[in-house]
């Protein structure tokens, strides 16, 4: 289409609507008023002109929603875990309940997402930090007024993940106060409902954490992934007392625990590698059980009371 030259907007975000098209012909409106903010959906171009988001999420963005999808998943399972008791029998089903939950979410979450009915999405390619941030970025042309163009260019990677967390709310408040209810005999009527609870303090917190931090986050989650899994997992085995690997093999749940903390751990290998050469990335999921074997083999030599013992006999 043919482009007018006209006096560039100010600012980085602030461009001008296409109000029609006549054959190769585009008329635009100008800096000013309401036409200076780009529709939900668009972004601005290298001229300055709000065009529509027709690309697709790339295979780091999938897995960024991923990271954000799990939160409150691995959140949910923590607290249930947490507050279910050792001798309650109900931590099971609330985990696959809170399962369902988010899983649902997340295909709801998607089919509502443009274009409506489909699993997939529309998306506008991030370029850098600052287009997460648009509502820093309004020119003061006078040093007085702020010429307001906020509008989101990373469409739809920010405002998805609200809509998620929204899903997975109702369905929580929908499905898990009537399961815990009736599964949950062996707690009292005091702690049956504190898993949910926790859920009512976490959610606002990550959404919180997603309005402002959501560009933070999608560059740096993949080594928050490492670093988190990391640290979980060895302050689990030292809390557990996990030692050799028959320990692991006897107690089912301490090997469901390795295996999830493995998967995350695989999960931030391939969201740093993205997976681009596969004959060069792929060998390094072989470093996936590494932290823990090393643990395990370690873990006697480091024994507090052994050290302890050793170093009054020395003395």
């Amino acid at each position: 289409a043919a482009v007018d030259i006209q006096p560039a907007c100010l600012g980085l975000y602030c461009g001008r609507t296409v109000l029609s098209v006549n054959g190769s012909v585009e008329t635009y409106g100008d800096c000013g008023g309401s036409a200076r903010v780009c529709p939900r959906g668009q972004r601005t171009d290298d001229n300055k002109i709000c065009r529509e988001c027709m690309g697709s999420p790339d295979r780091y963005d999938w897995l960024y929603l991923g990271f954000m999808a799990m939160l409150p998943l691995v959140l949910h399972w923590f607290f249930i875990e947490w507050y279910s008791g050792k001798k309650s029998s109900s931590a099971v089903l609330q985990h696959l309940t809170a399962l369902l939950e988010c899983s649902v979410a997340a295909v709801v979450t998607l089919l509502v997402s443009d274009p409506v009915g489909s699993l997939h999405i529309r998306s506008c390619r991030v370029k850098k930090l600052s287009d997460w941030y648009t509502m820093l970025y309004n020119p003061s042309p006078d040093y007085i007024t702020t010429v307001h163009c906020t509008h989101e260019a990373v469409y739809p990677l920010y405002t998805i993940v609200f809509i998620y967390y929204a899903f997975c709310l109702v369905l929580m408040m929908l499905l898990r106060p009537l399961l815990v209810k009736k599964i949950a005999c062996g707690l009292g009527r005091s702690d049956r409902f504190k898993s949910i609870y926790a859920a009512l303090y976490f959610f606002p917190i990550l959404t919180v954490l997603q309005a402002v931090g959501g560009g933070l986050l999608y560059y740096a989650f993949p080594y928050i992934i490492l670093v988190l899994s990391l640290v979980t997992l060895a302050v689990y085995m030292s809390a557990s007392e996990v030692e050799f690997f028959k320990d692991l093999l006897v107690r089912k749940k301490r090997l469901v625990v390795l295996f999830s903390h493995w998967l995350l751990h695989a999960y931030g290998i391939i969201s740093i590698s993205k997976l681009d050469k596969l004959e060069q990335d792929l060998p390094l999921l072989a470093l996936v059980p590494a932290p823990a074997l090393f643990y395990l083999m370690t873990a006697k030599y480091t024994e507090p009371s052994r050290i302890l013992s050793e170093g009054g006999n020395g003395h």
